[in-house]
């Protein structure tokens, strides 16, 4: 089954209390948090009313939460190899 991601990108502050509401329902609280909808009219409907705010993709499943922090983890660049020492 499809799902919503839905990620918060523009901040909410000073926008009239009806856009707060729907974000609120929607679960998102924090610029740049990440929520998941299952695919229906009125999560739909919810999203385009703060189209302006919002990015949404379709995924095929849910992330949990550590896969959702490895995805943002980034790539450090180098990796160190550590030669273990034979113990005798």
């Amino acid at each position: 089954m499809s799902h919503f991601r839905v990620q918060l990108h523009r901040s909410a502050i000073g926008l009239n209390k009806k856009t707060n509401e729907i974000l609120r329902t929607l679960g998102l609280r924090k610029r740049g948090s990440v929520v998941y909808h299952n695919i229906t009219a009125p999560t739909a409907g919810k999203i385009l009313a703060v189209k302006e705010l919002v990015r949404v993709t379709l995924v095929d499943k849910k992330l949990t939460k550590q896969e959702h922090n490895m995805t943002m983890k980034s790539n450090p660049g180098y990796y160190v190899i550590r030669e273990e020492k034979e113990s005798s």
